[in-house]
């Protein structure tokens, strides 16, 4: 049954990736591009964490968990520089 549900988990998650990256090529403004870059980071971070189930590794929920991290501050700069124009003050 489990298998079932990672199968189900991984063609969602690859359905929900392409879907980001046509709203990634076609967005009509940038807003619209830093919202789908901050979904994709969040859809990777969830096909990391089937992949860890699926195998049984421990290491890959540490993987997301820094890809988490990542996406975080990178998400907060791209936002900082549509509001200011600049990240450092």
């Amino acid at each position: 049954m489990i298998a079932y549900a990672l199968a189900f988990g991984f063609a969602a998650l690859g359905v929900a990736l392409a879907m980001n990256l046509w709203r990634l090529f076609k967005g009509p403004g940038v807003a619209d591009r830093i919202l789908a870059l901050d979904t994709m980071v969040i859809n990777v971070i969830g096909l990391i964490v089937l992949t860890g189930i699926a195998s049984g590794s421990g290491t890959a929920f540490e993987a997301a968990l820094l890809l988490a991290m990542v996406g975080f501050v990178g998400t907060v700069a791209y936002a900082k520089f549509l509001l200011r124009g600049d990240i450092i003050e």
